[in-house]
């Protein structure tokens, strides 16, 4: 017996379909948007049915980014407020192996600055008082580990790394022009608090908590000895008006308006320290 070749089609009978990125593959399975026959390998599961490489690149494209509530994108880690924890403990660790050096070189110091060493204004923020003390800082991770996950998530990273370090330049400024020197993150982290101010009355929650908790802090810096007022003050009204800038930004052209209140305090505190000298200079009290 010896085999016979197929039948020819019958006219009018419908070709086998195959997949259209793979000819040689025959499927009776159709993408669920463009209706093209895919086969297995093609197949990308979708809500209902499958969907083509192409019709799922096209569906990516088109779903809108999930957005932090204030613009930027969304955060599911708070990555800035981890790097600026893990960047005041190893500045830490440097004052441990040589606080004399460190502190000397990097703290905040009117004269100094006033003299062109500008970036005693940032890096003072990642300081603290040397050891033996251990409250100062541990003081200001607490209140960075409570305050800045949600403030980063709220914002966008871009925004709260904004709001920190103007907060901490603001702290710096007011010392520059009202005191003589100091060191901590104390500045920007009373700007958080002013920011967190700012977004409870923005979003409608009840905010008296947080006036408490800052009311309570103000006082403490008066009462507490040793204590940098100009620095605390200085980075709380720093990040109240950027984050009131952040936050009440209008939605059309909200990126631009933000990092346009941004840039304007920057350039206001810059000015502040160019254009005046510190008071304890015009008063003799700085050594």
């Amino acid at each position: 017996m010896t085999s016979q070749p197929p039948p020819p089609p019958q006219p009018g009978a419908q070709a086998v379909p195959t997949c259209y990125r793979h000819p040689d593959r025959e499927t009776y399975v159709r993408c669920q948007r463009c209706e093209r026959p895919i086969c297995p390998d093609c197949m990308r599961d979708a809500a209902v049915g499958h969907q083509c490489p192409e019709c799922v690149r096209e569906g990516n494209r088109e779903v809108r980014q999930a957005r932090a509530t204030f613009g930027g994108a969304a955060v599911a880690t708070p990555r800035v407020t981890w790097t600026l924890l893990v960047l005041n403990v190893l500045a830490y660790a440097a004052e441990v192996l040589r606080p004399d050096e460190v502190v000397q070189r990097f703290a905040m110091w009117s004269l100094g600055v006033h003299l062109g060493e500008w970036w005693r204004l940032i890096t003072s923020a990642f300081l603290h008082a040397p050891p033996p003390s251990f409250w100062h800082i541990l003081f200001n991770m607490w209140a960075l580990y409570a305050l800045g996950p949600e403030l980063e998530r709220r914002l966008g990273s871009g925004r709260f790394a904004a709001l920190y370090l103007l907060s901490a330049l603001g702290g710096s400024v007011a010392i520059y022009l009202f005191g003589t020197s100091a060191v901590g993150a104390s500045g920007a982290i009373y700007g958080l608090f002013g920011a967190l101010f700012v977004v409870a009355r923005r979003l409608g929650y009840d905010a008296r908590g947080v006036l408490w908790l800052i009311g309570i802090n103000v006082v403490l810096t008066f009462v507490v000895p040793g204590i940098s007022w100009q620095g605390h003050l200085g980075g709380l009204v720093a990040g109240a008006i950027v984050a009131a800038g952040f936050a009440y930004a209008p939605r059309r052209n909200r990126a631009l308006v933000q990092f346009g209140v941004a840039a304007a305090v920057l350039v206001a505190l810059v000015l502040l320290v160019t254009m005046l000298p510190p008071y304890g200079l015009l008063q003799g009290a700085l050594t």
